[in-house]
């Protein structure tokens, strides 16, 4: 929640800077910064709502949580992000039709300059916290974050190169590249929320390791299978079928249960897990997993 603000007032802050720079010069390249920013001001209000709503507890509604909320937040920001490049699209196509001179490039270029620091600096500490806390809203925001850096930084080299060559054409040309670079990374952000709104299993490389955590602490089972696994904002979902010796009592095969999901616990952080226990005549001729 401490991140969610930071990254609105940080929003705030850009978002001044750049209207800023736009107003003393003029330049549909620079509105067009402007009006990213004002999208990421709005998407932060948006993932810092999501962020709130997905740390409630599970109730009789919800009785796995509220985690997915965070992906309708990420969903949002692509949307909007979409809706931004439409508008930049707009203003630099009336710019074609009439190029103008930038009135105080220099001072414009300075003020944008240092807000694109600023957003550098801080998609950094988003992806990174996201990460860390496994927030698809946080990552999102820190991704689209760093789009703006790099849109930023052409924007700010095509208003110098229209300013040196006086051939003020580029100003909008330099626009409609950056609204065509942001339509790709807000699809891109929609793909990738929509992925976890259905369910799409773990990557590779954790469902790996959670075979391989099932592995090690499920000593005195024979087998597990139906390893299925699913994602929803910081929680992961593991289910599976365990099989057991039919002289096992409840008592031992609780105790494999437990283990088991001690270790993935360690290993995964928060987890939700089911396991269905089952005796010896339920193996399967292909397991997932064969203890030895």
């Amino acid at each position: 929640m401490k991140i969610a603000w930071a990254s609105l007032l940080v929003g705030f802050a850009v978002l001044g800077l750049k209207t800023l720079a736009y107003a003393l010069t003029g330049s549909v390249a620079l509105l067009s910064d402007a009006l990213e920013s004002l999208v990421n001001v709005v998407t932060a209000v948006a993932a810092l709502i999501a962020i709130r709503v997905a740390a409630m507890p599970a109730d009789d509604n919800h009785p796995y949580g509220h985690h997915k909320a965070e992906f309708f937040s990420a969903v949002l920001e692509g949307v909007m992000i979409i809706i931004a490049a439409l508008l930049i699209l707009r203003e630099a196509v009336t710019g074609l039709m009439d190029p103008q001179p930038l009135e105080l490039p220099v001072i414009g270029i300075v003020i944008s300059l240092v807000a694109t620091v600023i957003n550098a600096v801080w998609s950094r500490v988003l992806i990174r916290v996201g990460r860390r806390e496994r927030s698809p809203a946080l990552v999102a925001d820190g991704r689209h974050l760093f789009t703006d850096v790099v849109t930023s930084g052409g924007v700010i080299i095509g208003v110098l190169l229209a300013m040196t060559s006086g051939w003020w054409l580029l100003d909008p040309l330099v626009a409609i590249i950056v609204a065509v670079n942001i339509l790709w990374s807000g699809a891109k952000v929609i793909r990738e929320s929509l992925s976890g709104l259905m369910d799409e299993a773990v990557p590779p490389e954790t469902m790996a390791r959670i075979h391989s955590v099932i592995a090690a602490t499920g000593e005195g089972a024979v087998e597990a299978h139906d390893v299925r696994t699913r994602h929803a904002g910081r929680a992961t979902f593991i289910d599976f079928h365990l099989v057991v010796p039919g002289d096992t009592t409840v008592f031992h095969a609780h105790e494999i249960c437990d283990r088991i999901e001690a270790g993935l616990r360690q290993a995964l952080g928060e987890v939700r897990i089911t396991i269905h226990v089952e005796p010896e005549h339920k193996a399967e001729p292909v397991a997932d997993i064969v203890f030895d």
